[in-house]
């Protein structure tokens, strides 16, 4: 790789704008400790080798973007705690997962360096790495060439297995200005017929428009995989901000397309459900934790290639790993039980916030993810009054104001917000942020007054 008149780390993450609050310990498998106890399974991952793609690869991926960061002094800025990583990288190697999925934007840049250091210390024929072209903030092609070879860099390889565009959809133009104007998308065609680039790919974020065009490119381009968010609320439903996942899944399908799945708990939503929703989850196996319902729809459809987790903390491993190991593929029963409990929770109005702090720094200083965790939080614990007639109105009122002062600092709420709208753009959920702002801060102002 030609690595002359390169930038320095600090002015790569100024430009790319990602110097923003790194992404805590809140892995898209957190949520209740509720699986059995019974031991981790070891030598019976499930494997996907779809038609036309040799690779054999582990229907449960890591997703890189929420690495376990060490405690820091005040004033200092929290880092990855490289040791840990290490131990969950090589745990999940042992235990059959080989699929590895990171980004330049994640963790203020540095996932990939970690990651990078993790896995230079297996064999490279024993894992399949995955990154992206997240030029969001400088589609410039000096730009987006200096991403791409950083890469290498940070992974210590001279291959990437999956390349993909990253968070495309969100409108033709930003897909034009990222990938076709600047040339990219021929640059990576060509990468890949080096043999730089195994496959070629990208994730979606946004506008059906805009998904329909680009897969449209398949019969020019030749996509390799598709990444898209699917889990049993999306599927189905058009939720604010996801498009259909069955339509997404059904357009891949008929092209012969794999897909990955990112999401599939919705950024642990599906793994923090209220309790009644729990309850039902739990009555319906026991022995079986709540996140391990949303995996093994996500890993049902059989032109599914991977399924990947944010897991931060070793008994999301380990459970997720117990889930595909092997995995029980639903039943046409089990289907039907979803379908009726995603009419449920659409009744719960949560925020489809995955906290996945596109949406940070706030230049007002707002924790926008932090916001609207805690409203969602409370909605699912049922601690939401809608009047002062609510016969757990003084309880829930106590609940969600004490609850918010702990989370979210005062100088740090949504009573902050100008709405200046900068946000919106970067959130590929589509979430209206300052609208949800200003309604979040309009009801602590009732509570705090006892209006409702």
């Amino acid at each position: 790789m030609d690595n002359s008149n390169k930038v320095s780390r600090r002015e790569f993450l100024k430009i790319a704008g990602i110097a923003g609050t790194a992404v805590l310990a809140a892995g898209c498998a957190s949520g209740r400790n509720d699986s059995s106890e019974q031991e981790v399974p070891k030598g019976k991952m499930t494997y996907r080798q779809i038609p036309g793609n040799g690779d054999k690869v582990s229907l449960l991926g890591y997703g890189c973007m929420r690495w376990p960061m060490k405690k820091a002094a005040e004033g200092e800025e929290k880092v990855i705690d490289q040791e840990t990583v290490n131990a969950l990288v090589d745990y999940a190697i042992d235990h059959g997962v080989n699929y590895f999925d990171t980004a330049p934007t994640y963790l203020q840049g540095f996932s990939q360096q970690a990651t990078g250091i993790a896995l230079k210390r297996h064999p490279r024929d024993k894992y399949f790495i995955a990154t992206k072209l997240s030029n969001f903030a400088n589609p410039s092609r000096e730009f987006s060439m200096e991403m791409y070879r950083q890469s290498f860099i940070d992974l210590q390889t001279d291959h990437i297995d999956y390349y993909l565009l990253h968070s495309v959809g969100r409108s033709m133009e930003d897909f034009r200005k990222r990938y076709i104007d600047n040339g990219m998308l021929d640059f990576l065609v060509k990468e890949r017929e080096a043999g730089r680039i195994r496959h070629l790919g990208w994730s979606f974020h946004g506008q059906q428009e805009v998904f329909d065009h680009v897969l449209s490119l398949h019969e020019s381009i030749r996509w390799d995989f598709v990444q898209i968010q699917l889990n049993y609320l999306d599927w189905g439903h058009a939720t604010p901000g996801n498009v259909n996942a069955e339509y997404l899944y059904g357009e891949l399908t008929k092209r012969g397309i794999p897909a990955i799945i990112m999401e599939p708990l919705l950024g642990g939503r599906l793994s923090n459900v209220p309790d009644r929703i729990a309850a039902r989850l739990k009555e319906q196996d026991p022995e079986s934790s709540v996140a391990s319902w949303a995996f093994r729809f996500a890993g049902s459809p059989e032109m599914v290639m991977t399924v990947l987790s944010g897991m931060t903390y070793m008994e999301h491993l380990q459970d997720n790993i117990k889930t595909f190991s092997p995995l029980v593929p639903l039943t046409d029963e089990d289907k039907v039980f979803l379908e009726e409990t995603a009419r449920q929770m659409h009744e719960y109005p949560t925020i489809p916030c995955n906290d996945c702090k596109y949406c940070m720094p706030c230049p007002y200083g707002i924790d926008i993810p932090g916001v609207l965790l805690h409203y969602n939080k409370c909605v699912n614990e049922g601690n939401l009054s809608a009047s002062r007639e609510d016969s757990n109105y003084r309880e829930a009122r106590r609940a969600f104001l004490i609850g918010y002062d702990r989370s979210v600092p005062k100088l740090r709420q949504a009573s902050h917000c100008i709405g200046c709208g900068q946000c919106v753009e970067h959130c590929p959920q589509s979430i209206k942020i300052p609208h949800e702002l200003h309604r979040i801060d309009r009801y602590v102002e009732k509570l705090k007054q006892g209006t409702l």
